[in-house]
């Protein structure tokens, strides 16, 4: 199946089968150093010339951001100075979550990387000198010959009668005892040590984020904090005051308000389509606006070719406009020619013909508007899903802890999203229908994962045997180009694998935002879910079983079918073969691909497409808003160099890839704590919610671990050593399941002690806040815990929900205007509902909302109701003088 036994293909052995060697390495440094420091230098000079990007969010915080120099290498000391608890107050409890593990990663793997260096190395140097060798593949050839010393009988148990049945037999006498093979027993050793100090680690970072959340969230006051989602809710119950007294027979404390979800789709829908004609009216006057103004209407121009009687016209269009649409006078109309908008009607929409656009879209807003207001006093029919907002957290705490019903799916509760964080669509969709869209994008993302196999194993067997067998000639010119060898043979699968990572979670975010759920706090846990299960299914296990020939998937399979065992024979196998390219992959992400997500190379790259398709002051605002910074982008990517590092941590070169780990999460660690400070926006509050999807990661990075071990161990016939990693899986396991009853709660809620109440606060002194401190020993971070808890201030989550409730926005939202100058518009109020706005013409001018209200002079024909403008010269195909009859929705529009 790979090409040594099988006289048909092509057999790769000795300088014709070459397997990533130093040379690999070398020429990945260079590239990722190249690609690296030129971005990182570009970053500093151009951090100080466009602070409206790369400081974007210091403009927008509510909370003042430490100050950073304008020098050019000055403010890294800057950022490092700033402390996790400022972290916390600045950027909120999810930006320290995921910052907390990249330190917690970066001082494991720095202490792994020490005892691999100092201790394991030395070990292999002596011991096991044959795994420097880079001339040859450690396929079945290569360890054939590794293994030479061992009788014949012994060779061909090992890898099952030499490859014949690889995986199917992995007999052979137990060489555990061997004097030669004792230094086994030194990887049986720190695979303990590494796997004890995994699980230390995770075990004091997670007391100190469980702590640091329950402080956070029990000190804050927001009314997210207040409020708990409840669903299932009987038809009976679906009323306002039918939950509140439900709710307040529980005797847990007052509700303060509910909001029941119902049918919202006509006004939603309403909005989305005022929305769009919003859009297109403010990028009709966009174009009406920038066209270069003829003379006004009854003027002369002089010599000089300006109008005489008439006032010098100012070089500010937009301030020279304005005034001319507030003056509204004769004198001071511009003869402009108006946009046209092609109208379609009559039988299946076959005819059309060109109107007035600025007049169209004018029309269709104000109708639309009339429709919205009608909507929002309409009673929709209610969903099965409340919000319920207490009078106190420690109330809504123990609502979400307790069951409240004894039905099957009846009156479940779970915590509320932040307001801002509801996707209103869903929260009035059946069950049904959002369990049948969760399945549909579920079996979606696994038929696609296993369409990825091909293309991966593709990448994974590019080697000079594989090209040899397509292009003979290529292959036997890359045997005299090293370094074009070492791209085309690693180089490239490692840009490849990276533009993967890169590119493949947009589509993963494209289907959880049609997955149903009621948040996009799930959006975005799910997406980092989805994202991690690409990472670690295609990038390492596929890569890695499937690394000998694309040709060998459904044999491998077939045997991962009728071996339990084969995988991690496979694994173990493969493993120490694709070291090097492993080491260029996280080398490639730590040194050359840090800089540029710390320049932003996206957003420059896009800003000049974005800058040429903005047309309106909206569309101009939008693009100068901070980037969003989205966790399932990013941290899958870091959770697979984490498994990396610790699969490498104990095999030959571990020292390697922990020493590029290293670089990889200092580099992530500053260039994400930067990104989250000062220079991007979080579109979710998730409460820290990723720290168990972390931890139950980590623990299958070790469960990873400790299988390629012992298949390690066991393809050198150390089966007795093998067998003893197994009691570490088993507590790896049984800590996992001690995890989720301990830890994992404790993740997702608020302890009722650590809340803090409003008077303890204004004493300044909490018996509770006391006890923390005389447990945990009185830490700094308790310190700093407490002076977040100041009087008259708030943390950034109290902030950005200052004045939100839960309410579909399209009930209360002001309808915003067109946005047609620098300054935005004030929105409609009730006080101007009669949905006016300003808007030109060579006749006259309309008003439309707040503002002066200027009539034209010609008389308004009003038709069925609607008011409507006489034609008159500039008004296109509105100045026909027959009369027509134009569908417009469900109304008609009558031109005379």
């Amino acid at each position: 199946m790979n090409g040594f036994e099988d006289d048909k293909k092509p057999k790769c052995d000795g300088d014709e089968y070459v397997k990533p060697g130093p040379k690999d390495l070398q020429v990945q440094l260079v590239i990722s150093l190249s690609l690296g420091v030129s971005a990182f230098l570009a970053f500093c000079i151009l951090r100080r010339r466009w602070k409206s990007l790369y400081a974007a969010r210091k403009r927008h915080a509510e909370i003042e951001l430490p100050h950073l120099p304008d020098t050019l290498f000055g403010w890294m000391p800057a950022l490092y100075r700033i402390t996790e608890h400022q972290v916390l107050a600045c950027a909120g409890l999810d930006a320290y979550v995921f910052l907390t593990f990249f330190k917690m990663s970066l001082q494991l793997f720095a202490v792994m990387f020490f005892c691999a260096a100092v201790v394991l190395e030395p070990i292999n140097r002596h011991f096991d000198p044959g795994h420097k060798r880079n001339d040859t593949h450690p396929s079945e050839f290569s360890l054939l010959r590794e293994y030479a010393p061992y009788s014949d009988y012994q060779r061909v148990n090992l890898f099952g009668n030499a490859g014949e049945n690889s995986g199917d037999d992995h007999g052979g006498d137990d060489e555990s005892f061997n004097k030669n093979m004792s230094y086994l027993w030194s990887y049986l050793v720190f695979t303990y040590v590494f796997t004890g100090l995994t699980l230390f680690m995770l075990n004091r970072y997670t007391l100190k984020v469980i702590g640091i959340r329950q402080n956070y969230l029990g000190t804050q006051s927001t009314i997210t904090d207040r409020t708990f989602r409840l669903s299932g809710i009987p038809e009976n119950l679906r009323t306002e005051n039918a939950i509140k007294t439900l709710v307040e027979k529980l005797e847990i404390g007052k509700v303060e308000s509910v909001t029941l979800c119902r049918n919202w789709k006509e006004i939603d829908e309403l909005m989305e389509r005022r929305t769009a004609i919003l859009a297109k009216l403010e990028e009709t006057w966009s174009v009406y606006i920038s066209q270069k103004p003829k003379l006004p209407v009854g003027t002369q121009a002089n010599g000089d070719g300006t109008a005489s009687g008439a006032p010098e016209v100012r070089s500010d269009e937009e301030a020279g406009e304005s005034e001319r649409l507030l003056r509204g006078g004769h004198d001071m109309q511009i003869d402009r020619p108006r946009p046209q908008a092609r109208l379609w009607y009559g039988f299946l929409r076959m005819q059309s013909r060109k109107i007035d656009g600025l007049d169209y879209y004018t029309e269709r807003l104000r109708l639309l508007d009339e429709k919205i207001i009608a909507a929002r006093k309409k009673t929709y029919e209610p969903a099965n899903i409340a919000f319920v907002t207490m009078d106190s957290i420690a109330a809504c705490q123990m609502a979400i802890q307790a069951l409240i019903d004894p039905g099957p799916g009846q009156l479940l509760t779970k915590p509320a999203p932040a307001p801002s964080d509801v996707v209103w669509r869903n929260t009035y969709k059946p069950w049904w229908r959002r369990r049948f869209q969760s399945w549909t994008v579920t079996i979606f993302i696994s038929i696609l994962s296993i369409i990825w196999v091909g293309p991966v194993a593709a990448l994974a067997s590019t080697t000079i045997c594989t090209i040899k067998a397509i292009m003979p000639s290529l292959a036997e010119t890359l045997k005299d180009h090293e370094i074009i060898r070492s791209l085309i043979q690693t180089g490239i699968p490692t840009l490849v694998v990276s533009l993967l990572n890169v590119a493949v979670p947009y589509l993963y975010d494209f289907l959880s935002e049609h997955q149903g759920m009621i948040s996009r706090g799930d959006v975005a846990l799910s997406v980092i879910s989805k994202n991690f299960f690409f990472t670690f299914f295609n990038i390492f296990l596929i890569f890695t079983v499937f690394g000998a020939a694309v040709a060998g998937i459904q044999e491998t399979f077939r045997k991962s079918l009728t071996d339990s065992t084969y995988i991690a024979y496979t694994i173990a196998t493969k493993i120490e073969e694709l070291t090097s390219f492993y080491s260029c992959f996280i080398m490639l992400q730590g040194l050359g691909l840090f800089p540029f997500r710390l320049l932003q190379f996206g957003s420059i790259s896009l800003y000049p497409i974005n800058r040429m398709g903005a047309k309106t002051p909206r569309d101009f605002s939008q693009i100068m808003q901070p980037p969003m910074f989205y966790y399932g982008f990013y941290l899958p990517t870091a959770l697979l160099v984490f498994i990396l590092c610790l699969v490498y941590s104990v095999l030959p070169d571990g020292y390697q890839v922990l020493g590029l780990g290293v670089v990889y999460f200092v580099f992530g660690y500053f260039t994400y704590k930067y990104q989250l400070l000062y220079a991007m926006d979080q579109p979710q509050h998730a409460t820290g919610g990723a720290w168990r999807m972390i931890c139950y990661r980590v623990i299958l990075g070790l469960v990873v671990f400790q299988v390629t071990m012992s298949g390690y161990l066991a393809l050198k016939s150390a089966f007795t050593v093998a067998v003893l990693v197994t009691p570490l899986v088993i507590g790896t396991v049984w800590y996992s399941w001690n995890f989720k009853w301990q830890f994992e709660p404790l993740t997702k809620f608020i302890s009722l002690v650590s809340i803090k109440r409003g008077e303890d606060e204004e004493e300044g002194v909490n018996e509770v806040a006391i006890l923390d401190d005389e447990r945990e020993g009185g830490y700094e971070e308790d310190v700093d815990q407490r002076s977040l808890r100041r009087r008259g201030s708030t943390t950034v989550d109290e902030a950005r929900e200052k004045g939100l409730r839960f309410v579909n926005p399209s009930l209360v939202v002001p309808l915003e205007q067109p946005w047609i100058y620098q300054d935005p518009p004030p929105p409609l109020t009730e006080e101007n509902d009669s949905l006016e706005f300003a808007i030109g013409g060579s006749e006259g001018e309309y008003s439309y909302g707040a503002g002066p209200s200027i009539r034209s002079r010609r008389d308004e024909t009003r038709v069925e109701g609607i008011a409507t403008r006489p034609p008159g010269p500039g008004s296109g195909a509105a100045s026909s003088n027959s009369s027509s009859s134009i569908s417009l929705g469900d109304t008609h529009i009558w031109r005379q």
